[in-house]
């Protein structure tokens, strides 16, 4: 599967979440709403989820394996570290 396309929507505010993201693969598939968060140790990804009756949070799609889960992490931050991003203005936190 290849990751043909990548969109990081700057997200206005202090907050920990610092974007949005839409991932489009083989040009036939996308996943919209990846978060780009600063943690304690930097940024990372965290893949969209949506919140069960009892309150956990489940992801609604998601790598399977690691090594896939490491490489969109890496393209999703290298345009994000490299300033490719849009701003947003319809998102505040």
């Amino acid at each position: 599967m290849e990751i043909t396309d990548i969109r990081v929507r700057k997200v206005a505010g202090e907050g920990k979440l610092k974007a949005y993201v839409t991932v489009t693969f083989d040009d036939c598939f996308v996943v919209h709403n990846v978060k780009i968060i600063e943690g304690k140790s930097g940024v990372f990804i965290a893949m969209p989820s949506r919140k069960t009756r009892v309150g956990e949070y489940k992801d609604v799609a998601h790598p399977i394996h690691p090594e896939f889960r490491a490489e969109l992490q890496k393209k999703i931050l290298d345009r994000y570290d490299f300033g490719n991003v849009q701003d947003d203005p319809t998102v505040e936190i």
